[in-house]
């Protein structure tokens, strides 16, 4: 195992219900499902096939003999017709009728259909879990006050949970995408090599109806609502660069929440999750990086470049088809969901042991609460009766030499500096007393509480999924 390449999401990132989704074993199941039903349902419309032959086919799903596909893949250099061959094998009474009126795309296309829409409910309840996650964290820091940034410079104050709940803006905005993308998926169904339908009305004699009802019931068993009403010989291209640029949304959104935590560990008020016997650094023992948000980050990016793969795809198929879009989507569509699937179980290891470090964050608030409150004190001032253009003045000399000297001896002494003013009116505890950061976090417990509620329905049932090993 050690001789040949592999992708590392599957060694080392993505979860194995996800590999699963996207072995050779589920692809090919599913392909056999398709032959099944097929067959059951030209079965049912009137074609000579057996009850027999469809109890085979359906009895050897699972019976795949990969070797002998392989090995006549080399042959066909087709890997359908491969498969198709070795499925013939396992049930030889219902050989001659397996892929009837079908074209290859009947099983591809339609299985990554398949595949891709669970695919979708995976990631769905992941982002479930995240939120879920998300919730309790900005719940219980909903009133924590903290300092604010705009251009990465100090700004007004917010709360440790009202920053966390525009993570979760974001993440519910992919949330709403995903189910609308979901619910939307079409099936291709059986419509031949041009998408004319031409083969079905030549097993039917000409009868529209039978083939329309054909693709209904396939449709049907696959709980997909309907297929798509006109087609080439693949289903539009376009499905699949809504599917990556949904992926790539994740992947944007994790990668922001993850810089911003990155950001704050470097001031120490944030911490990811650190094992007790976890490396920082091979050479500086003492290092705690933020590794899992980096790797976050890393994998977005990643995600985020994948979905030029499907917009590309979708903009050059020749006319009813070509084939230049088969090797590409083998790779950009399962790497893209393994990928989407590793972002968000490291986005839950990391919320679900994320370490507040209040008196950090204290230190920071009190550090900047002084030019914080400067209007809160120049109105206090004025309704003493002092001239508010005279106190904007003040403050502002006050407040350039009070800079001046902490970036120069680290002292902050501005609320000494105006209350020697005359002009202002406050003695040093007056301004003292009007220095409570709870004073200046505005409505942001509200805000967190009302969101929170809005979210909570969705929620419901929401679990936390286990993320496994995370290397």
């Amino acid at each position: 195992m050690y001789d040949k390449y592999e992708s590392p999401l599957s060694s080392r990132y993505a979860s194995d219900r996800m590999l699963e989704l996207f072995s050779a074993r589920r692809r090919i199941e599913t392909w056999r499902r398709l032959w099944t039903e097929l067959a059951r349902a030209e079965k049912e419309l009137g074609l000579p096939i057996t009850d027999a032959q469809v109890e085979e086919l359906e009895a050897n799903i699972c019976n795949i003999d990969f070797a002998c596909a392989e090995e006549r893949e080399k042959e066909v250099r087709h890997d359908v017709m491969a498969h198709v061959y070795a499925y013939g094998k396992a049930a030889p009474g219902a050989a001659g009728i397996i892929h009837l009126g079908a074209t290859s795309c009947y099983v591809t296309d339609n299985a990554d259909l398949i595949l891709y829409r669970e695919g979708l409910g995976y990631l769905k309840e992941e982002l479930l879990s995240t939120l879920a996650a998300l919730a309790e964290f900005a719940d219980r820091y909903k009133a924590l006050p903290t300092l604010g940034y705009t251009h990465y410079q100090p700004a007004q104050l917010v709360t440790v949970g009202k920053r966390a709940t525009l993570w979760m803006q974001d993440l519910l905005s992919d949330l709403d995408e995903l189910e609308l993308l979901a619910g939307s998926l079409k099936f291709l169904g059986c419509r031949g090599a041009t998408g004319t339908e031409a083969s079905l009305l030549d097993l039917f004699d000409g009868d529209g109806e039978k083939a329309d009802e054909l693709n209904r019931r396939l449709a049907a068993t696959f709980g997909f609502g309907e297929c798509f009403p006109v087609c080439g010989q693949t289903y539009p291209r376009k499905t699949d660069s809504r599917i990556l640029n949904l992926l790539s949304s994740i992947g944007q959104s994790c990668h922001k929440m993850a810089t911003d935590i990155r950001l704050l560990q470097h001031d120490r008020q944030l911490e990811e999750p650190f094992g007790n016997s976890q490396i920082g650094s091979s050479a500086m023992a003492y290092k705690r990086n933020p590794m899992r948000c980096e790797r976050i980050c890393s994998l977005s990016r990643y995600l985020i470049c994948d979905a030029a793969s499907g917009a590309m795809t979708a903009s050059t198929q020749w006319l009813e088809r070509s084939l230049d879009d088969s090797a590409g989507r083998r790779i950009s569509l399962p790497e893209g969901f393994l990928c989407a699937d590793a972002v968000l179980r490291l986005a839950q290891n990391v919320v679900g042991g994320l370490r507040v470090n209040e008196k950090i964050i204290a230190q920071a608030v009190n550090e900047y609460l002084p030019f914080i409150a400067t209007e809160d004190l120049l109105m206090e001032a004025v309704k003493r009766g002092g001239d508010r253009q005279q106190l904007h003045e003040t403050i502002r000399e006050c407040s350039m030499e009070a800079s001046e000297r902490m970036k120069a001896e680290g002292v902050l002494d501005l609320s000494a500096r105006l209350a020697a003013r005359p002009e202002f009116g406050l003695t040093q505890g007056e301004i003292d007393a009007l220095l409570t950061p709870e004073r200046y976090i505005g409505r942001c417990p509200e805000q967190v509480a009302r969101f929170l509620d809005q979210l909570r329905p969705r929620l419901a049932g929401a679990g936390k999924s286990d993320p496994g090993i995370l290397i």
